[in-house]
């Protein structure tokens, strides 16, 4: 391909959802209600937190991370969304399509490197309750949680860089509601060897890793739990297992699909909504799953409501 059949592109075109003018209001209203409680729940879990002197162990250091990448990870594409649904020419600037990217790559391992630091917590406390102490030392629990920041920052720059460097041709409409990358890719007049060889090759360390590391660990809590079986036991450890995995299945199981193992009958209908699951409802569904069933959570929250510490309407 030679450069007299390129062009500089300084934006994109985003299709959006492939939803039909006369329902467009109505689901602009759903998303914006999705999104505005993904903010305020992950937003009420990092408050309470900081702010109660008894949330500040390790399961709670891990999860108010885990809300700040959620609350951040929403962000990067719902209010771009919510904006496009609204304009005549749902567009991004090509620098803009870059940082979103860059984000979404950043906060998503993020909340992946997490969940991981979160089961391996649980799975102490569970089989390990009298070493707890000396094993979640404050000293591994700060090293993780910076681990996972340092880890994403490099990942997300790797693949945004690796990004920058194709060419894209007159053709700039994105039929997706976001910059994804694989949306890029397929509408790239360049060579995209590169980028696919380290979408496969860091997929399995990145996304495959943490997953089989969060089985594992739920795996092993069950089967110490069964070893001295206890009715109460039993049922508060599938009520929370169960829980908990179905919201790491969710978020995994699209990701794996689309990044991993794309398959040919993918349509791009289909590949829009398996994205929606990961990045709308699941950062929606982690401060319930994770946190407002929590008697501790309930607890703080109470105790700051009746100081007045928080705006009453929450």
């Amino acid at each position: 391909m030679t450069r007299r059949n390129q062009t500089v592109i300084s934006q994109f075109l985003l299709l959006g959802l492939p939803i039909a003018p006369e329902h467009q209001q109505l689901f602009y209203a759903l998303f914006l209600a999705m999104y505005l409680t993904t903010i305020l729940g992950n937003l009420v879990i990092i408050i309470l937190i900081l702010l109660d002197s008894h949330l500040h162990t390790p399961m709670y250091l891990f999860l108010s991370n885990l809300s700040f990448a959620d609350l951040c990870f929403s962000s990067v594409t719902m209010p771009k969304l919510l904006q496009n649904m609204q304009s005549q020419v749902p567009s991004i600037p090509y620098a803009g399509c870059l940082a979103q990217i860059y984000f979404f790559l950043f906060f998503g391992d993020l909340g992946n490197f997490l969940l991981v630091a979160m089961a391996y917590d649980r799975y102490v406390a569970i089989c390990f309750p009298l070493h707890y102490n000396s094993i979640m030392s404050t000293k591994l629990c700060v090293s993780l949680v910076l681990l996972s920041w340092v880890l994403t920052t490099f990942h997300a720059l790797l693949h945004t860089l690796l990004m920058a460097r194709l060419s894209f041709c007159e053709y700039n409409v994105i039929p997706h509601y976001f910059c994804d990358m694989s949306a890029l890719l397929k509408v790239a007049c360049s060579d995209t060897h590169a980028n696919e060889l380290a979408i496969f090759i860091l997929g399995g360390p990145i996304v495959v890793l943490p997953f089989l590391l969060i089985i594992v660990s739920y795996a092993r809590i069950v089967s110490s739990i069964f070893k001295a079986p206890s009715s109460q036991g039993i049922h508060k450890t599938f009520s929370t297992c169960g829980s908990h995995l179905s919201v790491v299945s969710l978020f995994y199981g699209t990701v794996i699909g689309l990044y991993l193992c794309p398959s040919a009958s993918n349509t791009t209908v289909k590949e829009t909504i398996m994205s929606l699951m990961y990045t709308v409802v699941t950062p929606m569904l982690n401060p319930f799953i994770y946190s407002l069933r929590n008697r501790d959570i309930k607890d703080a929250l109470e105790k700051l409501m009746c100081k007045k510490q928080i705006p009453s309407f929450l």
